[in-house]
């Protein structure tokens, strides 16, 4: 299909440039209402939280059949996936040029969400809005000062890797070849790292999560030993700029498990993924996939009731009996009541909604309270000139404040973005996500959180520069920036108290103990979000989905009901390393280390 005509037919799905989609009428849900619980009849569940979460199990549950009511603070939907207007930009029947929280990228070992993004129908897209997704085939770790960047393939291998090459001796040389290749570090710390990785990928799950849990990144690889190339590369590069998380306190368990195990090694082997390890959307989020998602759960009965704030959820006599909600501008609250109720909203937000008695209810409650979140949060800057630095995602490595960024345009196939939006000399967009926000700029030596917004904006701008001009080559010039954009939802900056409401669940070592499951004690409450305890392990559109499935299973067994139970993809687990992992956990209950762990 030719770009043109990949162009029009996008344009004609979600309704024309300069026009919202196409909705319609919400219809009843009747097609799976005899499985539903409730002898029969459409029984009702409150989904309080419109983002991931909310909307995976609004759309698990109508399927079967269920009354659903989803309640969003916001007056969209999508949560910190969503993209948003830039208000007044949009000229001569543009659109607004297209803000965001932070970019959102789809690795290739999510396989939870590809499943709901394909029952999501778009135009022609035999696989729904998962055809909306497209490749990104490499990635660039900029360094600063003129040092020469890192330029990764990033692509699954075309042919399956021979078993024999997936043995601790033949991994171990594997990896060791690659980083040396790739890093140029110095070859007892390549050696060394390599080592490491081996460790966990033979470590039992008793292991992982007994020993591992408790011990940070950084201690792990030993970085504090090492030269500064490795701490930045292995140690932050792995944690801060991928996960907006500190290597010194990071669980070991999550970084290996999840950005080493799935997302690096699976996705590059191309084992158990669902695709490319790196995707992106072919345009504005909302636009290639909330916004139809939005019209396929309202056709499937699904109520929304958008600008409603949850403020607390009651309790009584053992069971959830309603919530409390209001508008976000403090108008008068109101009781809404169904016959279950499942919490999706971020947990920094949920927590403050659960009273005494219903803590008192479930100790796991409580627990939430020790879960912490951190700021990460995106820039927009909007380009004169198209600027192509790599296709796929750019790690600054030697950034303070941990930048991360992709250009867009080149992946908005189905877009031309002068005759979009905004006022039509703007042709790219450089989004960018800012993950460390307490230490020193190069600019006037405030951290992030202490600059105004210009200040961040102009601070990460230099960053980006200071990375990608050098040595004779400038790839971003002043004279190309149009305008930058910052998500409305952090306020206060460069005063006394800077606020982000859109936050990040981060992953110090031991979160995992204080992670609760999708179920709770209360028969009618359930828990989805990405700080719910999933097998994704990591705070990801992917473990959103895949709570929410947790979740109205759970609602399902509470409930009786008979209708068939969302399916789960685990994380991919190499059969090759069973064996290595059972006499890992013989080893573990009598106290040895791992037969690969030489300290």
């Amino acid at each position: 299909m030719t770009a043109s005509r990949s162009r029009r037919r996008f344009l004609s799905e979600v309704g024309g440039i300069g026009g919202a989609v196409a909705l319609g009428a919400a219809a009843p849900a009747t097609a799976a209402a005899d499985a539903a619980g409730g002898g029969g009849g459409r029984t009702s569940v409150a989904v309080l939280g419109g983002g991931v979460s909310g909307l995976s199990a609004a759309h698990e549950l109508a399927l079967r059949g269920y009354a659903v009511t989803v309640y969003e603070y916001y007056p969209v939907l999508g949560g910190k996936a969503r993209s948003m207007d830039v208000p007044g930009t949009g000229q001569g029947g543009r659109r607004p040029l297209p803000g965001e929280h932070g970019f959102r990228f789809f690795p290739g070992f999510y396989r939870n969400l590809p499943d709901t993004m394909r029952r999501i129908p778009f135009g022609g897209n035999a696989d729904g809005v998962h055809g909306n997704l497209r490749n990104g085939t490499e990635a660039l770790l900029a360094r600063n000062a003129g040092r020469p960047g890192l330029r990764l393939p990033l692509r699954t291998l075309t042919a399956p890797p021979d078993p024999s090459e997936l043995a601790p001796e033949a991994l171990l040389r594997t990896v060791t070849g690659l980083l040396d290749t790739v890093l140029h570090l110095p070859a007892d710390e390549v050696a060394y790292f390599a080592g490491r990785v081996l460790v966990h990928l033979t470590s039992c799950d008793r292991r992982r999560e007994d020993q591992w849990e408790k011990v940070p990144w950084w201690d792990f690889i030993r970085a504090a030993e090492m030269s500064q190339d490795y701490q930045r590369l292995l140690g932050i590069g792995l944690t801060r700029d991928l996960a907006a998380t500190k290597a010194e306190e990071a669980s070991t368990r999550t970084v290996a498990r999840t950005i080493l195990e799935a997302f690096v090694i699976d996705g590059i082997l191309g084992r158990g993924v669902d695709g490319e390890p790196d995707r992106v959307l072919n345009a504005p989020t909302s636009e290639a996939w909330i916004d139809p998602w939005a019209a396929e759960l309202r056709s499937l009965g699904v109520v929304f009731e958008l600008g409603t704030e949850v403020q607390e959820v009651l309790y009584g006599d053992g069971r959830v009996t309603g919530v409390r909600v209001a508008a976000p501008d403090g108008g008068a609250a109101r009781t809404v009541t169904a016959d279950h109720y499942v919490s999706a909203l971020p947990v920094e937000h949920a927590r403050v909604t659960w009273g005494s008695e219903l803590r008192a209810a479930d100790p796991q409650l409580a627990r939430c309270d020790e879960l912490r979140t951190d700021w990460m949060v995106g820039v927009q800057f909007y380009l004169k000139r198209p600027v192509r630095i790599v296709h796929g995602h750019t790690i600054y490595i030697d950034s303070p404040w941990a930048i991360t960024s992709v250009n867009q345009a080149q992946f908005w196939d189905v877009r031309d973005f002068p005759a979009d939006y905004g006022d039509g000399t703007v042709v790219d967009c450089l989004s960018i996500c800012v993950s460390e926000w307490n230490l020193p700029g190069i600019l006037s030596g405030r951290t992030a959180m202490e600059c105004t917004r210009e200040q961040v904006a102009q601070e990460a701008w230099a960053q980006c520069k200071d990375a990608l001009n050098g040595a004779g080559r400038v790839l971003l010039d002043d004279a190309d920036l149009h305008s930058w954009f910052m998500d409305p939802a952090v306020t206060g900056l460069g005063g006394p108290t800077p606020r982000n409401r859109e936050q990040l669940l981060i992953h110090p070592a031991g979160t995992l103990y204080h992670r609760p499951s999708a179920a709770t004690a209360i028969p009618n409450f359930f828990l989805a979000g990405d700080y719910v305890r999933t097998d994704v392990d990591l705070a990801t559109m992917e473990g959103a989905n895949e709570s929410a499935r947790r979740a109205v299973n759970a609602l399902l067994d509470a409930d009786g009901s008979t209708a068939e139970r969302c399916r789960i993809w685990p994380l991919f687990r190499p059969p090759e390393l069973e064996p290595l992992k059972r006499v890992d956990e013989l080893r573990y209950q009598l106290g040895l280390p791992n037969t690969f762990d030489l300290g």
